[in-house]
């Protein structure tokens, strides 16, 4: 029974990559500051009034449900690596459709 419960245990630990897919990349600093660079002609403190805050133009939302109230309560508060460490975040859990018209734009897919 023990080499029973041992192969399957085994069995899972090999297949979990398959099962859970290939991890998420990180994207470069070079590629965040592209899409600052489309969103906002990189203003990473730009506040227009549009609803959309910082260097990516994140809603205060957005900016809450992944965590960045943490560092500042609006994104264009926060710094430019605490913006790019939300928006990991945000990538991960929406993609790059969460920036719809630039990561187009740039071919970020």
């Amino acid at each position: 029974m023990r080499k029973l419960v041992l192969s399957l245990l085994a069995a899972f630990v090999l297949a979990l990559p398959v099962l859970t897919g290939p991890a998420a990349e990180a994207a470069t600093t070079r590629t965040w500051n592209r899409m600052a660079h489309c969103e906002s002609t990189s203003r990473w403190h730009v506040n227009t009034g549009n609803g959309y805050y910082g260097g990516l133009q994140i809603s205060p939302r957005t900016w809450r449900a992944f965590g960045g109230k943490r560092f500042a309560q609006m994104p264009h508060r926060a710094t430019k690596g605490e913006q790019i460490r939300v928006a990991e975040r945000i990538k991960r859990g929406q993609g790059w459709g969460a920036w719809p018209h630039c990561s187009r734009v740039l071919g970020l897919r």
